[in-house]
């Protein structure tokens, strides 16, 4: 039975590799998705376009766009929705016009924006629950951090850097860097290599094979394992050399440089949204496009080699199927996993959907993972660099989410919403005698929404908007 079990034990490891997959495909942009499927088919002779993509490559006839506004795309059912659908398909909302060359559209739909580790932190940063004096701890830790997503400065030097504005000890330090240790990606924020894998073993189920022996691995021997091999740490552990092996092999399958998971969009990279969103007799509907559904499949002809041919060579198709079947699994995950976060996030935005940014509703992470019974990480994944097609415009999935702020009705009104709120005050001022930020504020605070003056100063220099005395114009 011992026999037996470890056995299992070792051959149930072969999934971490597969899960690494799925959560590497999870975090790619489209582009960046349609690449790795094709490398994929050139490099394995087991994939195949299937049938479906390759008459979505021939040349269609344009849609007829002379029809009139219609609530539901005429060619898309419950479960489906391709990204030809004109916007004269959609109805207009009482929100505002959806002409998809508006600001919101044209800009997201061109080029993606360029995402750094910093930029990516900072954004859930902002969406955490965490006071703004933790925020601006937190803000100093990620600026800290190096390329590979360790923060190699002593907490002393944060502390440092944080003065004149913030006084804080390294207790309070430590706790905020806690908190961003435990976004995505995991394992950032850490100060060695050990604490990295550390961080990122502790997310594991406590009894995955192996879990408990890399965490005290990972814990001090890690550093020796290079010159003392496998032989070397069992003996320094008093523990048997294949389970010392197993460990190993998980920690391996680890990455001991998280921050590169996230980087830059490249310029010439253009926006293919990942989803579409439409109404459907006054429902919202969502499905993936076209380029976010498995367009490949499996070769059938060489899978049928497999029987006939020579040992090795049915060696080797058998490791290319099996290779095969893990990214068709990915790519479905994938799907799956990103549809069911846009469901989600109808949902809880349908009036953001209908009426625009003033209707906005505080969203974070929390929330999303929470509803579906994911991780915060995993969200962050599903969402990253994606977007999707709606009645607006194409947009960023981010755009979904925003912090929150008590208002006096016993709610909560969005950050974006109070940025439109006060964009819409500024369009309709005087231009003789443009409203300042003190006044703004108390505007906002006879709407319900109380606001401090500094906070509106943050959200008009956050849209590029002149303070007043630089506003004032001759009419």
């Amino acid at each position: 039975m011992k026999a037996r079990l470890q056995t299992s034990l070792g051959q149930q490891l072969v999934m971490t590799p597969q899960l690494r997959q799925a959560l590497k495909l999870l975090q790619m942009s489209s582009i960046e998705l349609e690449a790795e499927i094709a490398e994929a088919v050139e490099t394995n002779p087991l994939l195949e376009w299937s049938e479906e993509a390759q008459r979505a490559e021939a040349p269609a006839a344009e849609p007829d766009s002379g029809s009139g506004p219609a609530e539901e795309p005429p060619h898309a059912d419950e479960g489906s929705a391709d990204e030809w659908l004109p916007d004269e398909s959609w109805s207009p909302s009482r929100g505002g016009s959806f002409d998809d060359d508006n600001e919101l559209g044209s800009a997201a739909e061109r080029v993606a924006e360029p995402e750094t580790l910093a930029s990516h932190l900072l954004w859930q940063l902002h969406l955490s629950h965490l006071s703004e004096r933790d925020r601006s701890i937190g803000a100093t830790l990620i600026d800290a951090l190096d390329e590979d997503g360790y923060l190699r400065e002593p907490l002393a030097a944060i502390a440092a850097a944080l003065r004149p504005e913030i006084e804080a000890g390294e207790d309070e330090i430590r706790a905020v860097l806690h908190q961003i240790q435990r976004m995505d990606p995991v394992g950032v924020g850490a100060g060695s290599l050990g604490e990295c894998l550390q961080l990122q073993l502790q997310l594991l189920a406590e009894d995955t094979p192996g879990r408990a022996l890399a965490l005290q691995i990972a814990d001090g021997p890690i550093e020796r394992l290079p010159r003392s091999g496998i032989a070397g740490i069992a003996r320094e552990l008093k523990q048997p050399a294949d389970r010392v092996e197993q460990a190993v092999q998980l920690l391996r399958s680890l990455d001991p440089r998280p921050g590169k998971q996230v980087g830059e969009v490249s310029g010439s990279d253009y926006v293919v949204p990942d989803c579409v969103i439409w109404r459907q007799r006054g429902t919202w509907r969502a499905a993936l496009s076209a380029h976010s559904r498995s367009r490949i499949t499996i070769h059938t002809g060489y899978e049928q080699l497999i029987r006939t041919c020579g040992e090795a060579d049915a060696s080797y198709l058998r490791g290319q199927l099996q290779e095969a079947r893990w990214l068709l699994k990915g790519l479905e995950a994938r799907g799956e996993t990103l549809l069911r976060v846009v469901q989600c996030l109808i949902r809880q935005q349908a009036g953001f959907l209908e009426f625009g940014e003033q209707a906005l509703r505080p969203l974070t992470l929390r929330e999303i993972a929470g509803e579906l019974g994911l991780h915060e990480s995993t969200v962050s994944r599903a969402i990253s660099r994606k977007y999707v097609r709606t009645p607006r415009g194409t947009m960023p999935l981010r755009a979904f989410f925003a912090s929150g702020i008590d208002t006096d009705g016993g709610g909560e009104a969005s950050s974006t919403a109070i940025q439109s709120m006060i964009r819409n005050l500024i369009d309709s001022e005087n231009p003789r005698k443009p409203l300042s930020d003190a006044k703004l504020a108390e505007m906002l605070k006879t709407s319900g929404v109380p606001v401090a003056r500094r906070t509106v100063a943050k959200y008009r220099e956050a849209m590029n908007i002149s303070a007043s005395h630089e506003r004032v114009r001759i009419a």
